[in-house]
């Protein structure tokens, strides 16, 4: 099995933060998953909500996103183990304040579309 350059470089971590990351990454997949999930739902059973133009730019919008968490995901996960070979602090990560973001406008389009229904 092909195994990265990174993974040979420093210092194996203890197995058990090596899986807690990935129970990190997983979570993040799951997140992922249900975001996707939501932008299938909405553009294929809210059909009296808005107009499909706008339903299909918020459904559009939830997949990309689902897609930025799936990247988001892995480079988090990689970055994590890398700083854990080499017994540095954990990185920086643009995740949380992505999702937060981003869940804050659905959640705010989604309220203004519900009042105006």
């Amino acid at each position: 099995m092909w195994n990265p350059r990174w993974t040979r470089e420093g210092k194996d971590p203890d197995y058990r933060f090596t899986l807690a990351n990935e129970r990190t990454f997983l979570a993040w997949i799951r997140t992922a998953l249900a975001v996707l999930a939501g932008g299938v739902i909405l553009d294929q059973f809210a059909t009296r909500l808005a107009s499909p133009a706008v339903l299909v730019t918020v459904a559009v919008g939830l997949v990309a996103l689902s897609a930025l968490l799936c990247i988001s995901a892995y480079l988090r996960w990689r970055g994590n183990e890398i700083a854990m070979r080499h017994g540095r602090g954990l990185p920086e990560n643009i995740s949380v304040p992505l999702t937060t973001g981003a869940a804050l406008v659905v959640a705010a389009v989604l309220a203004s579309l519900l009042l105006l229904h």
